[in-house]
């Protein structure tokens, strides 16, 4: 029973991480200091996908599935084993990786935009002007 909480506690976090990497930059347009968590995340997402680095936790959720007496994800990671061929096919997995990079891209621009817009609108406080 423990294993399997293991396996399945790492599943649901794998879940949530990759939906916080395509989706969590529109997060910093309502709070943006979140930016700087989002930064380190979609940076390590970015480098598992182009350099080849393995995440902890298949690793995490392979023991505790195997150790459970079940499979685990084999010999491919999870976004291979759980989304390409799940949630779009196996021809488009270069497709939808470009398009969880433009997600990224466009958040953070749109949140850059909204910092440059406020900034530029908000008057400046001469010393005069202070109480």
């Amino acid at each position: 029973m423990f294993y399997q909480l293991v396996g399945e506690t790492a599943m649901i976090l794998h879940f949530a991480y990759v939906v916080y990497v395509v989706l969590g930059g529109f997060v910093t347009w309502r709070w943006p200091r979140t930016f700087w968590i989002h930064l380190p995340v979609a940076g390590y997402a970015l480098s598992i996908n182009t350099v080849g680095w393995e995440c902890p936790l298949t690793h995490v959720e392979n023991w505790g599935r195997v150790n459970a007496g079940q499979s685990g994800t084999g010999d491919v990671g999870f976004i291979d084993h759980y989304l390409t061929g799940v949630i779009y096919p196996q021809e488009h997995a270069l497709t939808a990786k470009v398009l969880a990079g433009v997600s990224v891209a466009v958040s953070w621009a749109g949140l850059f935009a909204q910092v440059w817009l406020r900034r530029r609108h908000t008057p400046e406080r001469r010393p005069a002007d202070r109480p």
